[in-house]
């Protein structure tokens, strides 16, 4: 629940196709500082929108906001369960199985590389 007291702002955002044009409060801001955008909203209190900015020396924002940082959470841990939980010879077997299995030397590494990447993706 947000129990800050001061106004939000106003926030307009207007995709078409790939591209996004983000305005806050009427002043458009740089598409090239902004890398992505999120908006959520639990019931009965304002939408949360967070921009996530790109790294460009030059960009300046001035204004008022509430600010998350976030640490990008480190994938060891994940990737070492996804790894724990498969199956040696089934690798193995879909590895050798695959149709873009190469001859070359360490084929079979990239064969077995991209084929847990495939099973990480669900695909």
């Amino acid at each position: 629940m947000d129990h800050n007291n001061s106004p939000g702002q106003h926030v307009r955002i207007t995709a078409r196709g790939d591209e996004a044009t983000v305005e806050i409060d009427g002043e458009r801001v740089d598409a090239r500082a902004v890398g992505a955008y999120t908006i959520s909203q639990i019931t009965g209190e304002p939408a949360h929108v967070l921009l996530h900015v790109t790294d460009r020396g030059s960009t300046q924002w001035s204004g008022m906001a509430r600010v998350s940082v976030a640490d990008v959470p480190d994938p060891g841990p994940a990737a070492a369960a996804f790894l724990d939980a498969i199956d040696a010879e089934a690798l193995e077997r879909a590895a050798l199985g695959r149709p873009d299995l190469g001859t070359g030397p360490h084929s079979l590494t990239q064969a077995m590389l991209t084929q847990l990447g495939e099973w990480a993706r669900g695909v």
